[in-house]
């Protein structure tokens, strides 16, 4: 799949920013629970940096490492969800949510138009 990295936010292929992004099946999968729930709880342990969300079933903490690193979602552990309910995360420090970025976006609607073989 063609996205490009730059300001244009297209797939022009023009652009120097652009390039080939591989996605697994099951950051894909991912990325369509991101496309219907924007916003989800993420904790992590003060010695760790692995993601946990216990609500998102699925979300396994490398498929969220690997899109985080992509770019396509944002991991704010400094900011947390107003008015969600976090006890289930005492054991976690870091308590924040996470989010599509502009990318992450771009891609869910080129998945969306293309599908995800291209």
């Amino acid at each position: 799949m063609k996205h490009c990295n730059t300001s244009c936010g297209g797939d022009c292929g023009n652009c120097a920013g652009a390039g080939t992004l591989e996605l697994t099946e099951a950051e894909i999968v991912l990325l369509g629970k991101f496309a219907q729930i924007p916003f989800w709880p993420v904790a992590r342990r003060a010695d760790s940096e692995t993601p946990v969300c216990l609500e998102c079933g699925g979300m396994r903490p490398e498929l969220l490492s690997a899109l985080a690193a992509k770019g396509l979602i944002r991991l704010d552990f400094d900011f947390p969800l107003t008015g969600f309910d976090y006890a289930a995360y005492d054991a976690f420090p870091h308590k924040g949510s996470m989010a599509l970025t502009a990318a992450g976006q771009s891609v869910i609607e080129l998945l969306d138009v293309r599908g995800a073989d291209e």
